[in-house]
């Protein structure tokens, strides 16, 4: 419903059917200090506004008529929330210039479910590429690349609005400012997004960050006390089930202290268009394609092979031993066996 609609509807109606369509509409009043929206149940919305004593409009810095305006869009914006984002099929990279200023003459195109890795030498321009995506790029940066969404221009709004952004993006220095626990965290995320069964989302959302982090933590713990490993796996199984942006972008998760593969193939099976900046082998190969980058330009596109998906079982079971090899150590234990035999 537009906000057009929510005005014509809402401002004409009574309080009661108010409330039964939009159950969060006192919430604005109350934010503001104006107490007793739903004491009067047969006024109007507007009878209410025009009640409101003037020195109190003064103190809230608005006329009623202005009130009234926001109260629609407030109206407008949590009704947009409840609706699902726009599914984005795919992403499409059409190629600007490198550093040299020598043209990129490469176009990609990237599908929901797929996993795209970026390589390069350190300083060769990933982080780049990735915040070219992140700002739907116009051919307005240092690159001169354009993105289009579903083979689209985006429009102002995709490109700059603050809510239920398109794109989300996670990085290797992460860390929590917010005073609250775990649990409240989630549960604060969810209701934003009206999400419907939330606490069975929050507790999914939980085991699976548990499952990703390399040292398991409680939902009483707070934000703050997270390790960074276990704020990134917070952060990635939030991303999976709560957030509406369809386009995760991860900067080097390699060194994040979670688990990696499992991350990965999480955000695939829930539908994200994944691109992912590393300098890991593995990862490089769990790809459908990998991006090099050279000299802060594209230099060419490459598809996984089956003999390079054939080498991925042998680098997964030479990490996979390297990984218990770690634990021992950090256990105290001996390593006084073969390696082959771990």
């Amino acid at each position: 419903m537009n906000k057009d609609m929510i005005a014509n509807e809402v401002l004409s109606d009574n309080i009661a059917s108010v409330l039964t369509l939009y159950p969060y509409a006192g919430d604005f009043f109350s934010a503001s200090g104006i107490e007793g929206f739903q004491d009067r149940p047969q006024w109007t919305v507007r009878q209410y506004i025009a009640d409101i004593p003037e020195a109190l409009l003064e103190d809230i810095g608005a006329s009623s008529s202005q009130l009234a305006e926001h109260f629609v869009l407030f109206l407008s914006r949590m009704e947009a929330l409840k609706q699902k984002k726009k599914n984005v099929e795919k992403i499409t990279i059409i190629g600007g210039q490198n550093k040299l200023g020598e043209h990129e003459d490469i176009t990609i195109s990237i599908e929901k479910g797929e996993i795209i890795t970026v390589m390069g030498p350190t300083g060769s321009g990933k982080s780049c590429l990735l915040a070219d995506i992140e700002c739907l790029a116009q051919g307005d940066t240092q690159t001169k690349r354009k993105i289009l969404i579903d083979g689209r221009i985006p429009s102002e709004r995709e490109r700059f609005q603050i809510e239920n952004k398109l794109i989300a993006q996670l990085s290797q220095n992460m860390n929590f400012v917010m005073d609250l626990r775990v649990f409240d965290f989630l549960r604060l995320h969810g209701e934003s997004r009206m999400i419907e069964d939330l606490d069975k989302v929050i507790e999914k959302i939980f085991d699976t960050a548990n499952d990703l982090a390399g040292e398991r933590f409680s939902k009483e713990t707070p934000l703050t006390e997270l390790s960074g490993g276990q704020s990134r796996a917070l952060m990635i199984a939030d991303t999976a089930f709560l957030s509406a942006s369809p386009i995760v972008l991860i900067d080097e998760i390699e060194n994040a202290g979670v688990d990696r593969k499992k991350a990965l193939r999480l955000l695939a099976r829930e539908q994200k268009i994944v691109l992912m900046s590393t300098h890991d082998p593995i990862l490089a190969l769990m790809g459908d394609k990998r991006i090099i980058i050279e000299n802060g330009g594209i230099k060419t596109v490459l598809e996984t092979s089956a003999m390079e998906k054939q080498n991925l079982k042998d680098l997964e079971d030479m990490d996979r031993k390297t990984t218990k090899l770690l634990h021992m150590l950090r256990s105290g234990e001996r390593v006084e066996t073969s390696v082959t035999m771990l």
